[in-house]
């Protein structure tokens, strides 16, 4: 066996951990349960126990990159772990410590763009911007072939762009008017539910008693009214904020993932519809791709840290 890379990307309720070759082809993947006090020591007792299992050797393991739920510092210490209900850790420390392995930690955000960017929709491009829609909305922009982290590694909070100053709702960041207020899966729903109240959309979704982000996507889909009209909302903002993040960074492409993603191409045409109107002309005609990689964008994007 060549060298190879562990990649665990922890989140609030399990870890999934991949072993992959230096070409990117993940050689076996599993998971564990997220112990929220013990998570780390896990992750290295799980990452030794299938070294040896699969007949593997550790001196042959180029490093253990692992992505956290929160801000992560020079790629080892984690500032805070909010969904997990842990504050600021050396994870670099602690698990180099326990495997006698290097290891990198990233924001889980930023690994997935870095798995999507190395081995998915944005394979073959140096600068690009990810944008992931799930329960929030996350974000990684990788410049150059490295991901833009910050001073605190929180770069690439994407989720919490201001687009609309007039919300007087809060977001669960305590501003108002964010991002992932309108474009999440619970930001859709909001906004099917804004809409459905005001009484002027025909649609199928009033017969659901609780309707979810999928139901009003496959809505829209069928050419249902409320959903179309959601859709076309939702697309609008995500078009405002890729135009802001575009005129920062000029990414060669947007790739957009997470649950949301899954409506497919009329997501990415929702939003292309909009946002050559919102930029510059020298910004304009970006490609909007789909991510590729799923759930194991995350293992992938640990594992690419160690490319060089």
């Amino acid at each position: 066996m060549s060298e190879f890379i562990a990649g665990a990307d922890v989140g609030g309720t399990s870890v999934k951990l991949g072993f992959f070759d230096t070409e990117g082809k993940l050689l076996t993947k599993w998971e564990i349960p997220t112990d929220k006090i013990t998570v780390f020591e896990d992750v290295a007792k799980s990452v030794l126990s299938k070294i040896e299992e699969e007949g593997f050797n550790k001196s042959e393991c180029k490093g253990i990159g692992i992505d956290v739920p929160g801000p992560v510092k020079n790629r080892g210490t984690v500032l805070e772990l909010p969904n997990i209900g842990l504050g600021r850790v050396d994870v670099k420390e602690k698990i180099e410590s326990l495997t006698g392995i290097k290891t990198l930690v990233a924001n889980d955000a930023n690994a997935a763009a870095l798995g999507e960017q190395w081995q998915g929709g944005g394979k073959g491009v140096s600068d690009m911007v990810m944008i992931t829609l799930g329960t929030g909305v996350g974000g990684g922009v990788i410049i150059g072939g490295h991901v833009v982290e910050g001073s605190n590694g929180a770069g690439g909070e994407i989720g919490h762009l201001c687009v609309n100053p007039e919300e007087t709702d809060h977001c669960g960041c305590g501003k108002r008017g964010c991002l992932e207020q309108y474009a999440s899966a619970t930001g859709i729903v909001r906004l099917a539910k804004l809409f459905l109240a005001t009484g002027k959309y025909t649609t199928t979704l009033s017969d659901i008693d609780a309707f979810s982000a999928k139901d009003v996507l496959d809505a829209a889909k069928k050419g249902d009214a409320l959903g179309e009209a959601v859709l076309d909302k939702a697309g609008w903002y995500l078009a405002l904020a890729c135009s802001h993040i575009a005129q920062v960074v000029d990414p060669e492409v947007f790739v957009i993932g997470g649950g949301v993603s899954k409506a497919g191409p009329i997501l990415l045409s929702a939003i292309s519809k909009y946002y050559d109107g919102l930029v510059m002309n020298s910004l304009r005609g970006k490609e909007f791709r789909l991510a590729s990689l799923g759930n194991d964008a995350g293992i992938y994007g640990c594992a690419a840290m160690f490319i060089d």
